[in-house]
């Protein structure tokens, strides 16, 4: 084994109380942010992700996005066993959980309005984190348009502006931002406890059907942002949608508010990835500007 799996090993054993020795390292298949990989020692295995030294501020905060959720004691997240820095990279080491793509998903979409019944006094968190490999600011604010406005649209737009998306998108983007409060009309959010970065692949179920989510980007927000961005790539299982509706229905207008919330996450794909998503967003920024009234 490397120096890296030995530093790794000898983090786990003090984390954990209990020597571990690596006797299989298992590469994962790998994310666009991170390499992953499983390490098999004895009875225990641990799933663990690794980036260069940079991303061990990720890791922290991801860390801390993991114990905020399982503190809500609503819906399984993995546990964080520790995470710091071995021969020269960044890790974050969880506990191994095998999981499928079907479980019980109504069980999960119940979960989930116990988990956004979770609120705080404000919109915000207590540090920034990251969605996907973008910085994700999430300062407090007390009106929840103002925190839309300054934490999410414009700091992505300004992101925008500088990887040269211009024209349609700014022009209709600072529509969009001076006349955000026609969007919440008759709809006043309370500051719940999100995920955050709640697309298809972030959840996952257990043998026994135990839903489980991970990689989280979490905030206290508008419910609707987790349900919006379920909606974005794909989509959950019916059940799960029909199960939280029927635990906490949704405010009338959620419709275009679904747009607003997952304009954020297109911009956030443009800057990142380009192509497609800038052209995208260009249209859903088109399409929310026709509902100003």
């Amino acid at each position: 084994m490397s120096t890296f799996h030995h530093e790794l090993a000898a983090a786990i054993g003090q984390a954990t109380g209990a020597p571990f020795t690596v006797a299989r390292a298992q590469a994962g298949q790998g994310g666009d942010i991170s390499q992953t990989f499983r390490l098999d020692g004895g009875p225990r295995s641990f799933f663990v992700k690794c980036q260069p030294p940079a991303g061990l501020a990720m890791f922290e905060a991801e860390a801390a996005g993991l114990a905020e959720l399982a503190a809500a004691d609503t819906v399984r997240v993995p546990r964080v066993i520790c995470y710091g820095m071995a021969a020269g990279q960044a890790y974050l080491v969880l506990e191994y959980l095998p999981l499928r793509a079907q479980g019980e998903a109504a069980r999960l979409g119940r979960q989930l309005a116990l988990l956004h019944r979770v609120a705080a006094p404000r919109f915000g968190w207590t540090r920034a984190n990251w969605i996907g490999a973008t910085p994700q600011p999430n300062a407090w604010h007390d009106d929840w348009a103002g925190f839309w406005r300054t934490q999410r649209l414009a700091f992505q737009l300004r992101r925008a502006a500088e990887n040269g998306y211009g024209g349609a998108l700014q022009r209709d983007g600072e529509i969009l931002l001076a006349h955000l409060d026609a969007f919440f009309s008759g709809h006043t959010p309370v500051p719940s406890l999100l995920h955050g970065d709640l697309w298809g692949g972030n959840h996952g179920f257990l043998a026994d059907g135990t839903p489980v989510l991970f990689d989280p980007a979490v905030y206290f927000g508008d419910r609707e942002c987790d349900l919006a961005m379920s909606e974005l790539f794909g989509g959950f299982a019916a059940d799960f949608y029909a199960a939280y509706r029927e635990a906490w229905p949704l405010d009338a207008g959620y419709a275009v508010r679904k747009t607003l919330y997952n304009l954020y996450h297109i911009l956030n794909h443009a800057n990142l990835f380009g192509g497609g998503y800038a052209t995208q967003a260009t249209r859903m920024a088109g399409q929310l500007r026709a509902e100003i009234r």
